[in-house]
């Protein structure tokens, strides 16, 4: 449903023109849309964002089915088609990039100039437009034109060297969280840029890659490397610099423990009959010098347990601990519902679903709750198309 009027939200008053396809720039929009920002999503005739072809699974009716990918970073936008090469359409393009406080775009370099829609000449048509630009690697430098997919970045930029079983067995992380980092950096920067329009009256072009966006979370393992000179590489499901910290197994499972301090070895050592100060575990570089020998110990000592138990003695002995839990647990998990993690919307082909909901809640100086609470679904193609046109025939 097309929103012309006030939204609620932190960004009630900001309009964003959205020309983001697949994950990383519908991710950010997201975002901004869940702030309370009017995100008008513009896509291609007849197909659209390409995520509503990527699956299956696929859900609805026949003849309006939806992919869940595409559903999963598009809530909280309105559905405009435009043919950029269409004379008329582009119009139509400009005139909501003239009303616009924002413009997210992630095409390759140069389309968009090519299309007579450069960044230069669409701020120059609103000095107070504020522009997100994504890329894979970058706008310049000597790889700054090449095409970015999620997979390839996280393996480019290091991240997939330090995620696996082991250095011969690199692994991709479960979700495409370069594309992800991508949009919450872009969102990030969208606000400041923001801020500082509130200050010198003009807009700017805020600049992010997938491959920015992963160095930027390399945290350690990026020091590691650049002061210390050593190379991170994976090393399962234990810490390269913290032992023990990781997984544990147990008598009908596992779970996972977090002794991040020599205060916490102690309970944990003292709770289970283990010798905190004995030969090679006295201090957490020894243990992280002979982890094979930490993980032992501690799994002797979990051995004659189940995991629930287990984890109702870690509790009490104040041992930072928790299971590995499958999806389907965590969204039937009272606590990921308590933090408004699961929003209910009425999509206008499926009816009633429930998405994963913002991580963000808002509270006022009294402690009362005032975060978004209703919420629209994810747009079908060109929903709001006739109403937006025609809220711009409006002037």
């Amino acid at each position: 449903m097309t929103q012309t009027g006030p939204l609620s939200g932190p960004l009630s008053d900001v309009l964003v023109v959205d020309l983001t396809r697949a994950l990383a720039g519908p991710h950010a929009t997201m975002m901004l849309g869940d702030l309370g920002a009017r995100v008008i999503k513009v896509e291609a005739p007849g197909r659209g964002d390409d995520t509503r072809g990527w699956g299956p699974p696929f859900v609805g009716p026949d003849g309006q089915r939806e992919a869940t990918y595409y559903l999963s970073a598009n809530r909280n936008k309105e559905s405009i088609t435009l043919d950029l090469k269409d004379a008329a359409d582009k119009d139509v393009l400009l005139a909501l990039v003239d009303r616009a406080d924002v413009l997210v775009e992630n095409f390759r370099t140069g389309v968009l100039e090519r299309l007579g829609l450069g960044i230069e000449s669409l701020m120059e048509r609103n000095p107070r437009l504020v522009v997100l630009s994504i890329t894979g690697f970058g706008h310049d430098g000597p790889e700054g034109g090449r095409a970015g997919y999620d997979q390839i970045a996280q393996g480019e930029a290091g991240l997939m060297s330090l995620t696996g079983s082991g250095p011969e067995d690199p692994q991709r992380v479960g979700v495409p969280i370069a594309d992800l980092l991508s949009g919450m950096y872009g969102a990030y920067g969208i606000v400041a840029a923001l801020n500082e329009r509130h200050r010198t009256g003009r807009g700017t072009v805020v600049r992010t890659s997938l491959l920015a966006s992963v160095v930027g979370v390399h945290a350690f393992q990026g020091t590691r490397w650049t002061v210390a000179g050593e190379v991170g590489r994976s090393a399962g499901n234990h810490h390269p610099s913290i032992a023990p910290y990781g997984l544990f197994h147990c008598r009908d499972g596992s779970v996972q423990i977090a002794v991040g301090s020599e205060g916490l070895w102690q309970r944990l050592c003292a709770a289970f009959g283990l010798d905190a100060s004995g030969e090679g575990v006295a201090t957490n570089a020894e243990r992280v010098a002979h982890r094979d020998h930490v993980i032992a110990l501690v799994e002797t000592a979990f051995a004659d347990w189940d995991a629930e138990p287990l984890l109702a003695r870690l509790a009490e002995v104040g041992v930072p601990a928790g299971k590995v839990r499958t999806l389907d647990e965590v969204y039937a998990w009272d606590q990921t519902a308590s933090q408004g993690l699961l929003v209910d919307v009425e999509h206008p082909t499926l009816g009633r679903i429930t998405l994963p909901g913002p991580p963000l809640r808002f509270f006022d100086a009294g402690g009362t709750e005032v975060t978004r609470r209703e919420h629209a679904a994810p747009p079908t193609l060109d929903e709001d198309g006739a109403a937006i046109r025609a809220w711009l025939q409006e002037g």
